[in-house]
């Protein structure tokens, strides 16, 4: 399965790319609520958000998934709101235990499987600066989530972006 996790404008997404039964496009429906940090997910029902607004399964999502796609508008070198978002309310994919790798600490996993991590940012004139940290936090992310193999893309409008995806 692959998902695909945008900021886009609904519209654009359409003429980007067609859903098929393998993949699953996660959009902006304003309806998502913020992580409370309860850690309900992580220690009263495990693997399962306690807030039911539709994002309460995503870690079961990524425990199935063998691509994630993140197209994000780049915000001072992260993601945009909604992105990191979904991120957030992610965090039922990881225990709640911490490790060392690579001399960092990270959380442990809880699905021994890993998926290819794809992330496009779009803005015009990213500085160079914000580049590099948003592949440092890109890295992290991938370490976190058991993934070996990923992509970090950058690209100055929506339409090059659209030109590049498929």
């Amino acid at each position: 399965m692959e998902i695909i996790i945008h900021d886009l404008p609904e519209e654009k997404l359409k003429n980007m790319c067609k859903s098929t039964d393998n993949s699953l496009i996660i959009s902006d429906n304003k309806k998502i609520k913020n992580c409370m940090g309860c850690f309900y997910c992580w220690t009263k029902n495990p693997g399962e958000c306690r807030i039911k607004d539709g994002y309460d399964n995503l870690a079961e999502l990524y425990s199935k998934a063998e691509k994630i796609i993140i197209i994000s508008r780049c915000c001072y070198g992260s993601y945009s709101p909604f992105i990191k978002n979904i991120l957030d309310r992610s965090i039922p994919y990881l225990l709640p235990f911490f490790k060392i790798k690579n001399k960092e600490m990270h959380h442990t996993i809880r699905y021994k499987r890993s998926f290819y991590f794809d992330v496009y940012f779009y803005g015009e004139n990213i500085p160079n600066e914000e580049k590099e940290i948003a592949k440092s936090m890109i890295k992290a992310n991938c370490i976190n989530l058991n993934v070996t193999n990923f992509n970090v893309s950058f690209l100055e409008t929506i339409i090059s972006f659209l030109e590049n995806f498929n």
